[in-house]
């Protein structure tokens, strides 16, 4: 059952995220957390010219972003790849997530987005990543959206299911979180801030309002759901910062790739660098870091 409408005050949401994310973090309590950062990393390429040699060389980033440190939590690929990147990561320990539903859209019939949820499943996918139908939750067809995540949800057969809610299309704090409501009540097993495609995607206000959501699901139900922050999520800094806010909003134990997941491009570049500076003094010349 979804829940009744929440009020959301803008004005504290976003002073509360900003103190959050601003907080003074330590030399070992860095180095914790760019440690976290990439165990929860989703490493995803989601671009037309993809390509086979492509996934193979960010699966094996995944596997080993640099000596010494921990592999990344999954790789995130269009459908048609997962294939590839089911045979790369074989007995790696890292997933393989697939953008499904008419990724970015959502707007195939709804025959079409299960059959690729399905062969996406077959080919070896262990998470799916569903966008849902913007279009029809601003329209007041709130039923017909839950109902599509529920039945996305069957057609996982036991993968993990992510539910986008591209909040950078929804207009409003209050329409995130009827979303997020919406999309807990369906089944989901994360909620994921954005596709990365347009403009507005993660903000420290929106994640604190997400967050909110989870706590308030996991208290009423006791299940807990994941957060996945998609789309401008580009320094060690803004990472950091997002793990402040979900330890002090969720707790530590949300700090886990199981509840916890940044989907992201460009940011392990950053965070290995960071890495490199907090452990030896200085910054490596760019040849040190593997670049995507």
């Amino acid at each position: 059952m979804i829940r009744p409408p929440v009020s959301v005050d803008a004005v504290m949401l976003e002073a509360r995220a900003s103190v959050l994310t601003k907080r003074s973090i330590k030399k070992q309590t860095k180095l914790g957390g760019i440690e976290i950062a990439i165990g929860c990393m989703d490493l995803t390429t989601l671009e037309g010219r993809d390509s086979p040699g492509k996934v193979r060389a960010i699966c094996a980033r995944a596997i080993s972003p640099a000596p010494g440190v921990r592999s990344a939590a999954a790789v995130c690929v269009y459908s048609s790849l997962v294939p590839t990147a089911v045979d790369c990561l074989r007995g790696s320990g890292v997933l393989v997530a697939s953008v499904s539903t008419a990724f970015p859209s959502g707007l195939s019939p709804l025959d079409v987005k299960l059959r690729e949820t399905r062969e996406a499943v077959a080919a070896g996918a262990d998470e799916i990543d569903m966008v849902i139908d913007r279009g029809a939750f601003l329209a007041g067809r709130e039923s017909e959206v839950a109902q599509e995540i529920v039945l996305v949800k069957e057609a996982c057969s036991g993968a993990t299911l992510k539910v986008i809610l591209e909040v950078g299309e929804l207009g409003s704090y209050a329409a995130i979180r009827r979303a997020c409501d919406l999309a807990l009540a369906a089944g989901a097993d994360f909620l994921k801030t954005s596709t990365g495609k347009i403009g507005i995607s993660s903000t420290p206000a929106i994640a604190l309002l997400m967050c909110e959501s989870l706590r308030d699901f996991q208290r009423a139900t006791g299940r807990k759901v994941g957060l996945k922050l998609a789309g401008g999520v580009r320094t060690t800094k803004s990472a950091l910062g997002y793990l402040s806010l979900v330890k002090e909003t969720l707790g530590d134990e949300w700090l886990q790739p199981q509840l916890f997941r940044i989907g992201a491009a460009t940011l392990l570049d950053d965070l290995l660098m960071q890495r490199e500076k907090e452990l030896s003094g200085s910054y490596s010349g760019s040849a040190y870091v593997a670049m995507a």
